[in-house]
């Protein structure tokens, strides 16, 4: 893979970490799980999912407890491919969320994250997929998501 090659795939994968996050903080995540790949593995804390089924349940999970507001933020996103099809990038989120409706007191973010995710290339979709998600929580503070 030349400079230009791996800039657009880079490129790609971010586009595709925006697409998701912009769902997540506007739609509820109702097509989060779309970003996923059928096998998918998604861990975050406490949080486990495998499958894109039960990453997408999660989503669901959450829109049905009632209004928060969420903000994700990404940078530093950087990403490797193994000439194989697959990818790994990494890159660090910084999320202030809390219950209620906006406008909300602002804090300073409740989490932030180091991420490392896996991909890998569907000719079917013609797109990237991804494989494992794991946030390395860094900071937290605020009013964090309780799950089970």
């Amino acid at each position: 893979m030349n400079r230009r090659e791996r800039a657009i795939a880079t490129a790609e994968l971010e586009m595709g970490l925006a697409d998701f996050w912009h769902d997540v903080d506007t739609n509820w995540g109702r097509h989060a799980g779309e970003y996923y790949a059928p096998e998918a593995v998604y861990k975050s804390g406490k949080l486990n999912r495998e499958g894109r089924e039960a990453i997408q349940e999660f989503y669901s999970w959450r829109e049905a407890r009632g209004a928060r507001v969420a903000v994700h933020g990404f940078s530093n996103f950087r990403a490797e491919f193994d000439g194989k099809g697959g990818a790994t990038a990494n890159w660090y989120m910084l999320l202030w969320a809390a219950d209620g409706e906006a406008p909300l007191e602002s804090t300073a973010p409740t989490r932030i994250s180091r991420a490392t995710e896996t991909f890998r290339w569907d000719e079917g979709e013609e797109r990237w997929l991804c494989t494992r998600r794991e946030l390395e929580n860094l900071f937290k503070g605020g009013q964090q998501l309780n799950f089970s």
